[in-house]
């Protein structure tokens, strides 16, 4: 059998050695969802919103463990890592209140629209899509990952799970707390590997596959499924800006905004990775800016006062250094960090970049790392331009103390989510979706939920 070695990202070194999924294996897993799917689909619903509650128990039951193992995975601050765990249980119960009522048949007409005709009734039912492939990511794997299977496995499809070869640790919990909550084997399978082991998933009669990751594999993944015109939804990435305004509260502004960007060591989809400010405040931004970086404690991931640590893939340190050394060549100003931090490890030191403009990668490319650019606008309309200047649509923020004058700034700018006074925010309630390159589809939300679903139309007429 072919292996996979993954390396804790805080030391470099060896950490886990799990077996690979061919595509033997793929096309055997597929098979078994398959003829699985069915009888898990005609199981009453309370059965299958039982199972799931179980595992949201599960899951704060062992919290602490759950923690310790995606630390070692991605070098997430312990701190971190147990945010992110104990808020999957409320995102849980979310699906667990909302999915009964938004997959009820709805009788839409009784008797039919014309007197004296025989009466037809008109109903929609929601029958699930069947066998869904779920191509998960490694930065925040429990939130992700319940995003799509959640609501999946409550609305009665089967799911084949590949979760990112940067946390097969987390990959191989998840599915024993959903075998431990009563969630068929078949129903439910973790299929481990790089991203051939995802390409041979797609060579497989899926019905579905739901994608969390780059833009790049995102177009490679659309490609291979168009043929069948499968349903794909696509959960990409972003470089997304965030506006202070000349009325804002430059102190709140900046600590809101260094947390936006350094959080997660800057490895989030929603991360805040580019800054325009009003020219009136942005000498004392970028002051009040810096002395929250510098307050950041970088270091080994497993202490509970780190707030940065390592970036979770060793490949991604080049690329951070490359955006350094391209805006400094072309007059950017280094005010903190800029490179590697020489200590055992993948760490890159929290960088500030000011004098930016969009000649440069940091204010074009995305980042994923504790990197950041910081531009001077002139007024509200070269902000909306700048922020406007990008393939990429997911998240905009805007400081301000005026609502009105945020909203109407916000109203201009292409992305699915938006911000006043706040960034790098996600809530169950409130659907998550991309614009451009940022992807196609919802997750959360109600359309996050109906879309595991198809509609069935029923003309029912009385002989």
């Amino acid at each position: 059998m072919t292996t996979l070695t993954t390396f804790d990202p805080a030391t470099g070194q060896p950490a886990r050695t799990v077996g690979v999924d061919d595509p033997a294996s793929v096309a055997h897993r597929v098979a078994a969802a398959r003829a699985a799917q069915p009888a898990w689909a005609a199981r009453p619903y309370a059965e299958r919103h039982a199972i799931i509650a179980r595992f949201a128990g599960l899951i704060r039951e062992r919290a602490e463990l759950l923690a310790s193992i995606l630390t070692t995975d991605t070098g997430k601050p312990i701190a971190q890592a147990r945010n992110e765990v104990r808020a999957t249980p409320a995102r849980i119960q979310w699906f667990l209140d909302e999915t009964a009522a938004l997959v009820a048949p709805e009788l839409l007409a009784h008797g039919g629209p014309v007197p004296g005709t025989r009466a037809t009734d008109e109903l929609v039912t929601w029958d699930p899509l069947g066998v869904v492939a779920n191509i998960s990511a490694w930065n925040y794997p429990w939130f992700v990952g319940t995003n799509v299977f959640i609501p999946a496995l409550l609305t009665g499809n089967a799911v084949l799970y590949k979760g990112s070869e940067h946390a097969t640790g987390t990959s191989a919990i998840i599915a024993e707390l959903l075998a431990e909550a009563g969630v068929p084997a078949d129903v439910f399978a973790s299929l481990v590997g790089p991203g051939s082991t995802g390409a041979a998933l797609l060579d497989q009669p899926v019905d579905a596959v739901f994608f969390t990751g780059s833009y790049a594999t995102g177009v490679r993944i659309a490609r291979q499924a168009a043929e069948r015109l499968m349903k794909v939804q696509l959960e990409l990435g972003g470089k997304d800006p965030a506006y202070v305004a000349d009325d804002a509260d430059v102190a709140s502004a900046a600590a809101g905004l260094a947390d936006g960007a350094f959080y997660n060591a800057g490895q989030s989809c929603c991360a805040v990775e580019r800054i325009y400010v009003h020219a009136a405040v942005h000498d004392a931004f970028v002051e009040a800016f810096l002395k929250e970086v510098q307050g950041f404690r970088l270091g080994n991931p497993r202490d509970e006062a780190t707030y940065i640590g390592p970036v979770s893939r060793e490949a991604q340190l080049d690329v951070l250094a490359g955006q350094v050394a391209d805006a400094v060549a072309q007059g950017a100003t280094l005010a903190a960090g800029g490179a590697r931090v020489d200590r055992p490890g993948w760490y890159f030191a929290p960088t500030v970049l000011t004098g930016v403009t969009h000649a440069m990668q940091v204010m074009r490319d995305e980042s994923f790392g504790p990197i950041i650019g910081i531009q001077r606008v002139a007024d509200d309309a070269e902000a909306v331009a700048l922020m406007n200047d990008t393939p990429y649509g997911l998240t905009a923020a805007v400081y301000s103390r005026d609502r009105d004058r945020a909203a109407r700034i916000l109203a201009q700018v292409n992305a699915g989510s938006v911000y006043w006074n706040c960034c790098d925010r996600v809530s169950p309630r409130l659907p998550w979706s991309g614009r451009g390159h940022s992807g196609v589809g919802s997750t959360l939300g109600r359309p996050g939920i109906r879309a595991f679903v198809q509609p069935r139309a029923w003309h029912l007429r009385t002989p």
